[in-house]
């Protein structure tokens, strides 16, 4: 039987079209099209910097995943995260978060629990403070990218040439009369750095720890705001005197970013902050000054409790996400102790995130390469969450209140107290204006009447 022509044809253009189908199924476009894309929001600080160039090794483990970046300053990753998660938005399926949000936002049903992790992952591994940081009710929420707590960095240089020795626990006091000795804004060299930028995790970070060892805290314990009170007189005018006289010019605009960036460059002869710029100052790839460089704790003043602080970048998935699974790959990937090994082999082990597993501690080349190890372990270990205070507070958190309220009263503060730094209001008003605001965000909220 002879098959009519136009059914040849037909058969000809089907197999050709199922032809190009096989072909386009084929195609390295079409695979990346059906590869799991997973959106990632996280801080521009330089360890994230450094995940999201070794994130390609993550992507060829994994080529069925395909890693989309966010990054963002630290304000601003704060205002779009938040934004995102309450809205339940749903733009992102990793967060980069803190100890802060992880608890508040656990017990707010927000995200997704960890508590599948393989048993290569090692939970055990990670610091006991570090996971209960990030855990709710005995359940991990967030992984650890680094921990750390604050500490004093300094010039010895310029130290050994004022004749200064430095105590393994400085004080404030001495801080002051050490930064009037190596001040020298003629050669590009400024007593101390400080955070200056507004903002409940910038200035506010560091202030209240200040305001802590200066025996002040944020609330009593009926919620009442004590920002007007003389601990937070004394430490805030500590801190503008000391800043005016002795710190670089526009020191109300630097954060973490802007400071790592004056002392790696030597125009800092002293820097308190967090404990995760060592590795960075000690790296001569990222620092000019890197074999110049001392560590020290946290000064103090009157008391020790709250004077370092508290604090954990972490990956975290929202419950919005819509690849959890692989989400949870890769923030297991990117903590992970293969990860550490990673950036040791890429960049040496001065630069592997620190503050978050103890085999990091434990490790010999670590341990050689990072004279700051110590220090740094000791500080996490000692800051106490639950006594951030002299005085019994009615929250947790050194740095910080664990209140939802409080990245809205932390950086309405620090705004005004940069307000005081740039001379634009007294540091009396700027304290009375802010217990002022304080105290009508806490009746309307409900904690006080």
């Amino acid at each position: 039987m002879r098959i009519p022509r136009f059914a040849k044809v037909l058969a000809v253009f089907l197999a050709g079209v199922m032809l190009v189908q096989l072909l386009h199924a084929c195609s390295p476009r079409s695979q990346a099209a059906q590869k799991t894309r997973i959106a990632i929001a996280t801080v521009n600080n330089g360890d994230m910097v450094v995940m999201q160039g070794l994130s390609r090794k993550f992507e060829e483990a994994n080529p069925d995943i395909q890693l989309r970046w966010v990054v963002l300053e630290e304000n601003v990753l704060r205002q779009r995260t938040t934004t995102d998660i309450a809205s339940q938005g749903g733009q992102f399926d990793v967060l980069t978060i803190g100890s802060y949000e992880t608890s508040i936002w656990a017990k707010r049903d927000w995200l997704k629990p960890l508590n599948q992790l393989s048993a290569s992952y090692d939970v055990n591994d990670l610091l006991k403070p570090i996971r209960e940081g990030l855990s709710n009710n005995g359940t991990l929420y967030a992984l650890p990218f680094y921990g750390e707590s604050s500490m004093l960095y300094y010039r010895k240089d310029l130290f050994e040439k004022a004749g200064i020795t430095v105590s393994q626990q400085p004080t404030y006091p001495q801080i002051k009369e050490w930064a009037s000795k190596i001040h020298n804004p003629g050669k590009g060299v400024y007593g101390v750095c400080l955070r200056g930028k507004p903002g409940w995790g910038e200035n506010m970070a560091f202030l209240s720890t200040l305001v802590n060892t200066y025996g002040g805290q944020w609330f009593d314990m009926k919620w009442q705001p004590t920002i007007n009170t003389p601990a937070w007189k004394d430490a805030i005018g500590f801190y503008v005197d000391l800043l005016q006289k002795y710190g670089p010019p526009g020191a109300s605009s630097n954060g973490f970013n802007e400071n790592l960036a004056l002392f790696s460059t030597g125009k800092c002869g002293m820097w308190v902050d967090a404990t995760v710029a060592a590795g960075l100052l000690s790296n001569p790839k990222e620092s000019q000054v890197s074999d110049k460089v001392g560590f020290a704790r946290a000064p103090i003043e009157k008391y020790p409790n709250g004077s370092n602080w508290f604090w954990a970048w972490a990956l975290a998935v929202p419950k919005t996400s819509k690849s959890p699974e692989a989400a949870q790959r890769f923030i297991a990937w990117a903590t992970s102790k293969e990860y550490v090994q990673l950036v040791a082999n890429q960049n040496g082990w001065v630069a592997v995130p620190p503050g978050t597993r103890k085999s990091t501690y434990e490790n010999p080349n670590y341990r050689k390469a990072a004279p700051f190890a110590e220090i740094v372990l000791n500080s996490i270990q000692s800051a106490d969450i639950t006594r951030p205070s002299a005085q019994p507070t009615p929250y947790k958190g050194v740095q910080y209140v664990d209140i939802p309220e409080f990245q809205a009263i932390g950086s309405q503060v620090g705004q005004t107290i940069a307000a005081a730094l740039t001379n634009s209001t007294s540091v009396d008003q700027a304290l009375q204006r802010s217990q002022n605001a304080t105290e009508r965000f806490m009746k309307h909220t409900g904690y006080i009447k």
